[in-house]
């Protein structure tokens, strides 16, 4: 969810919070604190919706979120997620990349790199995005890095053909374009030869995957296949960029050997400077547009006997502030809350995670994390775990150094073995 959803107001129930609402925020709580944008001194402010306990795990979730709150038992709440990065960018960067610096592999072309794809027809690694713009730190979120370009997330578009130029222009026949292509892979290996670059080779790869896409793609791509129930279930729109689709296509990817399949949804950053971003408006809108396709996405994996070997992982950036934002030192016409890199929430469900769990606590009022922390780091560690992999032993030389997704210079990075089964 880029933008960075506000815990407060979906996962992480604080009475204490509610009970201090409106007052000012207290000294301690500001001082020696990096903020985007609150200046002198902001209100408390507390949960803007109800929230109960559902299933027998007793999660605590919002009434924003109705349809997946049926399947709270299926979910591993980590409430205790922390990070050092407070802007979008590198937020998203470090969140992604285990780096805050441009030119880190993402997680998705570690994980293809490491497990390869079941499908040589279609992207071992697939990006789809929703909310009418990409995230903030751009295409880098599933770019490779100084891994080979091949294990690149392909992004695939939001509205109308998922990927273009699929069929042949009039006139062009299948056997005519393989041939063409024939001619371009004998020029291509000639060049590889003569420069010995890395990046022919994989242009002669990607070449060769756009003409098996063609006719694997057309079939993945086609939502139409699916029947009136599915539909119904996913609240899809086949043709407009929805992110109910999105949740649909990657069913069908992943049933289809896609290795890593990434949703990115954009606009959850809720600061309050317009209607459409404030909690107590455009807040609401957003969730109802992301509730029902993740629930039917759980229940139809679970239905389809998928889950337990599909790891699904939601979150965001960052956290949201405990207080309200007062941009210029003034309050703000709506309601919203700056950033908090102290705490956040992410939850996983399926691929060998422990339903039905909260890990993890913050303060009173989410403001920091304080039982149970876990980085970033530990979560590309405890989620590389999960698709197989020892954190320490996945690398890729680069530099003169084995690179790795957790590859910081702090130790103490872990597998979170308190959210597997």
């Amino acid at each position: 969810m880029a933008g960075a959803p506000s815990q407060h107001e979906l996962f992480d129930y604080k009475p204490e919070l509610r009970k201090l609402d409106g007052q000012d925020c207290p000294k301690e709580f500001l001082e020696g604190k990096q903020f985007a944008f609150i200046q002198g001194v902001p209100k408390m402010l507390g949960p803007q919706f109800e929230f109960k306990q559902h299933g027998q795990s007793g999660a605590w979730i919002s009434d924003r979120l109705p349809h997946l709150a049926t399947v709270a038992d299926e979910l591993c709440f980590i409430k205790s997620m922390h990070t050092d990065q407070f802007n979008h960018g590198p937020a998203q960067l470090l969140v992604h990349t285990g780096t805050a610096i441009p030119g880190g592999p993402s997680i998705g072309s570690w994980a293809t790199y490491g497990l390869g794809t079941e499908n040589q027809n279609l992207p071992g690694f697939i990006a789809l995005t929703s909310g009418g713009k990409n995230p903030d730190a751009g295409k880098s979120v599933w770019g490779s890095g100084y891994l080979p370009s091949v294990y690149q997330g392909v992004q695939c578009r939001s509205q109308g053909e998922p990927v273009l130029y699929l069929q042949n222009p009039q006139g062009v026949s299948r056997d005519m374009r393989r041939r063409s292509l024939d001619t371009l892979d004998r020029i291509n290996r000639r060049i590889a030869e003569e420069t010995g670059d890395p990046e022919t080779v994989t242009r002669i790869a990607q070449y060769e995957m756009a003409f098996r896409m063609q006719m694997s793609a057309t079939d993945a791509f086609d939502l139409k296949q699916e029947d009136e129930a599915t539909h119904a279930m996913y609240g899809t729109e086949p043709g407009k960029e929805s992110f109910a689709n999105n949740c649909l296509l990657a069913r069908r990817l992943a049933e289809r050997g896609v290795r890593y399949i990434q949703l990115f949804d954009w606009g959850w950053d809720s600061h309050g400077t317009g209607k459409d971003t404030s909690l107590n408006h455009g807040f609401s809108d957003l969730c109802a547009r992301i509730d029902k396709p993740i629930t039917a996405l759980i229940n139809d994996l679970k239905r389809r006997g998928m889950l337990e070997d599909t790891l699904v992982v939601w979150g965001g950036e960052f956290g949201r502030t405990p207080m309200r934002e007062n941009r210029g030192g003034g309050e703000m016409a709506f309601v919203g809350r700056d950033h908090n890199p102290g705490a956040f929430t992410v939850w996983m469900a399926g691929g060998g995670v422990k339903a039905g769990t909260s890990y993890g606590e913050t303060d009173p009022i989410g403001y920091e994390a304080i039982k149970d922390r876990v980085s970033v780091h530990d979560l590309h560690a405890t989620m590389l775990h999960l698709l197989g992999f020892d954190h320490e032993q996945l690398s890729y030389p680069f530099q003169g150094v084995n690179q790795r997704l957790t590859n910081i210079t702090k130790s103490g990075t872990k597998v979170v073995k308190g959210v597997l089964a």
